[in-house]
């Protein structure tokens, strides 16, 4: 375990240490180019280069001191932070040491190269206030700069963070729609395969035809179902497979009544998404007089579709449950938030599911 640690450790200088490396160039420039702003400056009405040289030296080592202190002590670990009395205490002690720092340049000319003659300096260099203020600015500007970059790499990183949760979010509700279609199937499947298990005993010439519409039932419930849209008119095709299927079934004990009106055949809808109304309005019919009568209307408009289904039920608490109602609801409300009314309603033995949705082309 410790020799682990030691390794994470050692691991982790590695590339701190390699970071730091990376970054010494432009720091190098950096600072280059600010000691070559002193040299320029301060050597307006000097000749004396040896001067100009240690004076925009000492200079720019302040600089570089009070310019990190700032940058990678002071303003992370107390302005971002929000200590505000901290720093501006600490704030206060560095002010100071730039103070003290800066006339003790100036005495430092004053006594090594002007043999205490002060009148024989350049007046930039004995100007304290001048020296304070360009010591100042380069501070202030390599803070400024600090304090962007981190700004950029927060909203960098909080972006990051957000694509990341979003794309989370995104699979975990693809996995949650596939379970939700998951459920339908087995439902859909049972009752097909009961008609056709009926169609089969009975040896029927009309079993062969229901066989190839089962057929294309499923290969749209196996391979269709996991596109995230399909064509509403593959929609409506095979929910009349299915009513032809319940024909078959019931023979002249049903009723079905399928009205359609598309202004275009292209658009699109996620799939499985009226069948398992009109299953179940198969599953808890009522046989009135004998029939069991449903009504499907289908509009669809360039705005919306209009999806209406009914049929006749004596078992309130039965029908307003049906096959997989929460679920259907469930999944509309992943595809479309609070964009679909769903409405159900039961007057008296009439029981009617009203569906109205956003249309994709």
């Amino acid at each position: 375990m410790a020799n682990k640690l030691k390794k994470q450790f050692i691991c982790k200088m590695n590339k701190a240490v390699l970071k730091t490396l990376k970054k010494l160039p432009l720091h190098l420039v950096f600072w280059g180019i600010v000691w070559f702003f002193f040299s320029s400056f301060f050597s307006v009405g000097s000749n004396n280069e040896n001067f100009i040289f240690w004076f925009s030296t000492i200079l720019s080592v302040i600089a570089i001191a009070a310019s990190y202190v700032f940058a990678y002590y002071l303003i992370p670990n107390f302005l971002i932070a929000k200590k505000h009395k901290q720093f501006v205490l600490y704030t206060f002690y560095a002010s100071v040491f730039i103070v003290c720092a800066v006339l003790m340049t100036v005495v430092f000319g004053f006594v090594f190269f002007y043999n205490l003659e002060f009148q024989q300096m350049p007046a930039l260099t004995k100007n304290s206030g001048v020296i304070l203020v360009c010591v100042l600015l380069i501070i202030a500007l390599t803070s400024a700069f600090k304090i962007l970059k981190d700004n950029y790499k927060s909203l960098d990183e909080k972006k990051t963070l957000e694509n990341k949760f979003l794309q989370t979010q995104l699979q975990l509700k693809e996995q949650e729609l596939k379970f939700l279609k998951m459920q339908i199937h087995p439902h859909f499947l049972f009752n097909t395969l009961n008609t056709l298990y009926g169609f089969t005993l009975k040896k029927s010439e009309k079993a062969p035809e229901m066989i190839l519409k089962l057929s294309s039932l499923l290969d749209y419930i196996l391979y269709q179902v996991d596109k995230p849209f399909v064509l509403l008119q593959d929609e409506i095709n095979h929910i009349e497979d299915y009513v032809s299927l319940e024909k078959f079934r019931f023979q002249e004990g049903l009723q079905v009544t399928f009205h359609t009106y598309l202004m275009d055949e292209k658009f699109e809808v996620p799939p499985m998404l009226l069948l398992p109304f009109v299953e179940n309005a198969f599953k808890h019919g009522t046989q009135i007089d004998g029939v069991i009568n449903v009504n499907i209307n289908l509009k669809v408009d360039e705005k919306e579709l209009n999806f209406t289904i009914e049929n006749f039920s004596k078992n309130k608490e039965t029908s307003k449950k049906g096959i997989g109602l929460a679920t259907i609801k469930k999944r509309l409300e992943m595809l479309y938030q609070k964009k679909y009314l769903l409405e159900i309603l039961q007057e008296e033995a009439l029981f009617r599911v009203n569906l109205k949705i956003p249309i994709k082309k």
